[in-house]
């Protein structure tokens, strides 16, 4: 049996009113993903249980099988994970963004999706500022960084996500909790590192918006977890450029497959990743494509963009690769968001999103386009959403 996995990220939505209504699913035309929907099975999944916030790494977990309130400890030591990085015994592992902050409110998440470039020299030099502090600074790709602190304690810490922040006030979302002081402290010093840096008067020269903070969350401790080849006895690819895919995929044993132009943003190589795939499932059971763009476009607020990523993802991802696994005797295929995030608020939604699945042994068509009004339509609601993978695999 050859299996295909599709996570548009951030694929569901609201209904906006600049869509007459509709949803950007419903608005994109995504004919392959539709065919799935109408010759296959269609519902709904609880990836973001109760009590967790709604964010890729909680909602991807249920997605690949896991329950979060087994195996989740923070979004950034599943982010260390695709670095190789782990913490010792009393070590805690933080996301860390580079941040801009204008008139106090979170103005970009993304400090303008910061160069690699400027981002290793601001780590470096984060490194020297904190250097007799137990803390040591990793960079990422662009924003997305880590910071280790060998001995903080208590991880029991209310840090909220940057991207669900746009635009407010950032100290009504401060960080609370024991050792929220600390990390405050670590955060003011940065920002006064970065508040007359050389890096920060070329952009201001050229138009650009400062970096001007960092933003510690999703913290946690490293944890084990089952591989699927344990599980499914089958082995798997996961192609994304994500670190938080990557960290999952390498903790649930997958290979991950590098894919040249591949982003993370608006602006990725659709084509490329939809092509890697493909020759993927030449060699491997299971192929996961992760694609970030929809999840991106919602957080800028634009449908425009969002009804592009989809029509982009269908065409250049799905197309292909439902073609490619259709060729063999046994197939199965599965198009899943993680989760909702919505044009209208810029964050993540914990409503439950769509998914469907088609191929062999798999039942009776839906006949169903593939959108939010027709997979709630349709009845199937997988709670908890980490089964539905045990149904995508074994059931029938």
């Amino acid at each position: 049996m050859k299996y295909v996995i599709v996570l548009p990220d951030g694929a569901s939505d609201d209904q906006l009113p600049e869509l007459e209504g509709r949803t950007p699913l419903e608005a994109a035309r995504i004919p392959n993903m539709d065919w799935v929907s109408q010759n296959g099975r269609i519902g709904r999944a609880v990836t973001v249980p109760e009590g967790f916030i709604p964010a890729t790494d909680v909602a991807t977990l249920s997605l690949f099988g896991y329950d979060p309130g087994v195996y989740y400890t923070g979004r950034a030591p599943l982010e260390a994970a695709a670095q190789g990085i782990s913490a010792g015994k009393k070590g805690v592992i933080f996301r860390c963004n580079f941040v801009t902050i204008a008139d106090g409110r979170m103005a970009d998440f993304t400090a303008g999706h910061i160069p690699q470039k400027e981002t290793d020299q601001l780590i470096g030099e984060l490194n020297e500022l904190f250097a007799d502090e137990q803390l040591v600074f990793h960079t990422g790709v662009s924003y997305r960084n880590l910071m280790i602190a060998d001995d903080f304690g208590d991880t029991n810490l209310c840090c909220a996500p940057p991207h669900d922040i746009h635009n407010q006030p950032v100290d009504s979302h401060r960080p609370e909790g024991p050792g929220a002081e600390s990390l405050m402290g670590i955060m003011r010093r940065a920002a006064e590192m970065l508040a007359d840096h050389e890096i920060n008067r070329i952009r201001h020269e050229e138009g650009r918006s400062p970096v001007n903070g960092i933003w510690l969350w999703g913290q946690g401790r490293p944890i084990e977890m089952p591989s699927l080849r344990q599980r499914f006895n089958c082995s798997c690819a996961v192609i994304t450029a994500v670190d938080i895919i990557r960290g999952i995929a390498t903790c649930m044993g997958a290979d991950v497959i590098e894919v040249p132009g591949a982003t993370g943003y608006i602006d990725t190589d659709y084509e490329a990743k939809g092509v890697a795939a493909t020759r993927a499932l030449e060699k491997y059971d299971i192929v996961v494509a992760h694609i970030e763009a929809a999840d991106e476009a919602a957080h800028l607020g634009s449908a425009e963009e969002k009804i592009l990523a989809l029509e982009r993802i269908d065409q250049h991802v799905v197309g292909p690769l439902l073609n490619a696994v259709r060729g063999h005797d046994q197939w199965r295929i599965l198009v899943a968001p993680d989760h909702a995030t919505s044009v209208l608020t810029r964050a993540h939604s914990a409503v439950p999103p769509p998914w469907c699945i088609a191929g062999s042994d798999v039942g009776p068509g839906a006949d169903r386009a593939f959108c939010e009004k027709e997979a709630e339509a349709g009845g199937e609601l997988i709670d908890p959403g980490n089964t539905l993978i045990e149904e995508f695999m074994q059931s029938s």
